[in-house]
């Protein structure tokens, strides 16, 4: 059974056909190139947004280049904002990597500081909730399951499929079903 398609790719179709077909350089040869620019860029967000949520620790400045590069192709623009998902993979990873470039924490100007606060509430709360969950889960409360899905929250603006928060609530969601059978 094929899939149904997209309201963008009948879009697409439909103005290819009013123009004789997808040449090089036609417009709908452009809006599929930025479909695809598109999709790579959700990708990409997916993947690195979900390690930043999963694994704060472990981002690194190719994982921030490749979403920045990905989310500037998707804009079609040079630079992301500074309040994007990009740009807070660049501070996360210029703080892991210990960058020499990122000035101490008394010199930072306030977003940074406080997007690197909120890494860091994030990170506390995850080390004290982690053992438990990997030892034991049937333990696990929904207060420790709210406190990480607020940090995440708070600290990428989302909390992703996957990552330490939704684990945390499956676990008490789990647990509470056990509970009232």
């Amino acid at each position: 059974m094929a899939a149904q398609p997209t309201p963008a790719s009948q879009v697409i179709s439909e103005t290819a056909k009013a123009e004789g077909g997808p040449d090089k350089g036609s417009t709908s040869a452009q809006m599929q190139s930025q479909v695809g620019k598109t999709r790579n860029f959700e990708q990409a967000a997916q993947e690195v947004g979900g390690k930043m949520q999963a694994e704060p620790g472990n981002v690194t400045s190719e994982d921030a280049a490749y979403l920045k590069s990905r989310e500037a192709r998707a804009m079609g623009q040079g630079q992301p904002p500074s309040d994007s998902i990009s740009a807070d993979a660049q501070r996360l990873a210029a703080v892991n990597e210990g960058d020499a470039k990122m000035p101490s924490k008394g010199q930072m100007d306030p977003a940074t500081q406080s997007a690197a606060d909120r890494v860091e509430n994030l990170e506390s709360a995850a080390e004290q909730v982690a053992p438990k969950m990997a030892n034991d889960p049937e333990h696990v409360t929904k207060d420790e399951a709210d406190l990480l899905h607020s940090r995440e929250q708070r600290a990428f603006g989302a909390t992703s499929k996957g990552g330490i928060a939704s684990q945390a609530q499956s676990m008490v969601a789990e647990n509470e079903k056990k509970a009232t059978t």
